[in-house]
């Protein structure tokens, strides 16, 4: 299969190089990379400019201004890539965040996961993250004389950036079939993007794969740049994959109970409340993910 992998990038010159050299290095090497620089104010265009000249796979878009839209900046950009090449000429469609460095066998493990099953419509690896309490310099992108290529792990330094479960594709590391990237007619430029994009390849009848003994580094753990505005950008989040307000009301009382807050849930809930932007969801869609919701909510329940 052909792959087509879009990078964003603004201001990376600690990892895109990294990132790049990982996937230079591939073991499966039918792929076109575009990495699109969006407005960076650092050596991020000089660094990605030199493997545009070593190596053709790679090519480089650079636009001017970068925008401030949490949640929605980085599928704009993922979308500028994506209008620069026939896209349709594609099999698998990846958008990878520049901040991870992947195995050698990596795509070509999620090649043969598409080649072996017809239904896999969304499909990565594990992503995990430096091992804080053996890395005090956790901070640094690379450690004194580390080679970020070595994936043994053999003194466990990289674990599992536990966010989600291990059946949730995370948000730097999605492969999208062509033929599901159509179907749920691309990605939403919208906070919970990453989230959005699973409910309708569901929707789609497509499943979503994660392979459990594969794994890729993040140079960057996930962390809320809003940490303060997290139970409001919850809020947001809710309302942009379509959730009615019981519903809301449900996922908002057990992030509050896992966080401790109670605030939190009145803050998530009053931020739901005032979203008023149409959404980026076809009625169609919307039911289907407010009865998905439903069914997983009873079926905890054993109902």
């Amino acid at each position: 299969m052909k792959f087509l992998i879009i990078i964003p990038t603004h201001n990376e010159e600690q990892s895109v190089a990294s990132c790049l050299e990982s996937l230079q290095k591939q073991s499966f090497q039918d792929f076109t990379c575009v990495v699109v620089n969006d407005g960076s104010t650092d050596k991020t265009k000089e660094i990605i400019n030199s493997f545009k000249v070593q190596d053709s796979r790679f090519r480089v878009l650079s636009l001017e201004k970068s925008e401030h839209s949490p949640g929605a900046k980085v599928v704009r950009t993922f979308n500028k890539g994506l209008e620069s090449v026939d896209w349709k000429s594609f099999d698998v469609i990846c958008k990878y965040d520049a901040d991870i460095v992947f195995p050698r066998n990596y795509l070509e493990k999620v090649n043969r996961v598409f080649e072996e099953n017809p239904k896999a419509g969304l499909v990565s690896g594990l992503v995990y993250i430096r091992n804080y309490k053996q890395n005090p310099q956790i901070k640094n992108l690379k450690l004194p004389s580390e080679n970020l290529l070595d994936f043994n792990n053999k003194n466990h330094d990289w674990v599992f950036e536990n966010l989600s479960s291990k059946n949730h594709v995370r948000g730097p590391i999605k492969a999208y079939r062509k033929e599901c990237f159509e179907a749920m007619n691309g990605l939403r430029p919208v906070l919970g993007w990453d989230n959005l994009d699973v409910l309708l390849a569901k929707k789609n009848d497509w499943e979503v794969v994660t392979i459990k003994y594969i794994w890729v580094k993040h140079l960057r753990p996930t962390a809320y740049k809003y940490k303060d505005q997290k139970a409001e950008k919850l809020g947001q989040y809710f309302y942009n994959i379509g959730l009615s307000l019981p519903l809301a009301m449900i996922s908002s009382a057990k992030s509050s109970f896992k966080n401790r807050s109670a605030k939190g849930f009145f803050i998530t809930i009053n931020s739901f409340l005032k979203q008023n932007e149409k959404r980026e969801l076809s009625k169609d869609e919307i039911k289907f993910i407010r009865n998905l919701r439903w069914k997983e909510f009873f079926k905890n329940f054993g109902l």
